[in-house]
């Protein structure tokens, strides 16, 4: 997501009494699963540069099944940015029987619309089909109800989908979508398994996401790159060039794999450079902490007449402000050319001079 975030709470749901059902009906739903995630999102796309290169681009049409999908996921209340995502683009997806959550980021590469191709196709095109194989499929091993009989357990629809056969499905799609005639892109992708809490993710190039567990930081996800600001890519190559020499062609294979496992009240921020460029990671500690104690707070108020009122907030509104409230953050650093960022602290260790925060998507 453009200077984006997508923050997941990770609760332990209450077990309860499996439910009973007839004879010869499947289900999946009296199978225990002790996790919950409440999920987050929020953008900003970077302003238009007057100055670049115009690219005449034919988005997808609202009619179509990506269309559609793309302005479903920016129906999403999003008061930083509205619904300008810019170049790059995320999903958010239930898995079958809700045995989980699927979700990444695509980070359209800039460079493209040099050559007159808009970034944005590529990575939205990429993010619909990691959503589409995902919602069919399981986060581990697809879930068997012990009190079935042997015929119907045989039965079980659908399949186990790891975050890199998700992301070398998608990419296969790209590939194949006529609408997308060249472009590269990031990708994050990961999976969140609520019978086992387990965490696992695949990451090529520099978008990535780290878990805060306890208010501190327990892991980051490390970037892959060519060499400094040239990020690993999964790419689409124009058919009616032969070669197309200044394009980074990386396939999913090359991803960075990780697998953890979660607790209870821990936060996974994902997010694509735009973010990891401009904000630090204590800070982003910091801004969730805050939007924590705040939601705390605001649950007990004082009436005029001396009560104490109770206010029911869900978890999935206190991660939106806390995706919401970073991305705020990093718009502000993004255009602050007198505080030191992750970017200028990146670009010195390279010997190169970089002043300020980065604008970016």
């Amino acid at each position: 997501m453009n200077a984006s975030s997508a923050a997941t709470f990770v609760r332990n749901a209450a077990r309860t009494a499996p439910l009973t059902c007839p004879k010869h009906v499947r289900t999946y739903s009296s199978l225990p699963r002790p996790y919950r995630f409440h999920v987050g999102a929020s953008w900003a796309g970077k302003p238009k540069d007057p100055r670049g290169p115009r690219v005449k681009t034919d988005p997808f049409p609202a009619d179509t099944p990506i269309g559609k999908w793309r302005d479903l996921m920016l129906s999403r209340p999003n008061p930083p940015a509205g619904k300008h995502i810019g170049e790059d683009f995320y999903y958010i997806q239930d898995m079958r029987e809700k045995s989980g959550i699927s979700l990444g980021v695509a980070d359209g590469v800039g460079g493209w619309t040099e050559s007159g191709v808009d970034p944005s196709l590529f990575s939205q095109a990429l993010m619909y089909h990691a959503h589409r194989y995902s919602k069919a499929a399981w986060p581990g091993e697809p879930e068997v109800d012990p009190t079935q009989e042997y015929e119907e357990r045989e039965q079980v629809e659908g399949w186990e989908l790891t975050p890199l056969e998700c992301l070398e499905s998608a990419y296969g799609g790209v590939l194949r979508e006529r609408n997308v005639l060249a472009g590269s892109s990031t990708a994050c992708v990961l999976t969140l398994n609520a019978s086992n809490g387990l965490l696992r993710a695949a990451n090529l190039g520099d978008s990535g996401f780290l878990v805060i567990r306890a208010s501190s930081v327990i892991y980051v996800q490390r970037s892959q790159t060519h060499f400094f600001n040239c990020p690993k890519q999964l790419s689409k190559l124009p058919t009616s060039q032969k070669r197309f020499s200044r394009a980074c062609v990386d396939h999913p294979s090359d991803a960075d794999l990780c697998e953890m496992k979660l607790r209870h009240g821990d936060i996974i921020i994902t997010y694509t450079d735009g973010l990891s460029d401009n904000v630090f990671p204590a800070e982003m500690v910091a801004i969730c902490s805050l939007v924590a104690r705040q939601f705390q707070a605001s649950k007990h108020t004082i009436t005029p007449t001396g009560d104490q009122e109770t206010q029911e907030y869900s978890e999935d509104q206190e991660a939106q402000a806390m995706a919401e409230r970073i991305v705020d953050y990093a718009r502000m650093c993004m255009f602050n050319q007198k505080r030191v960022s992750p970017f200028e602290r990146a670009a010195a260790r390279e010997g190169m001079y970089f002043r300020g925060g980065k604008v970016d998507e």
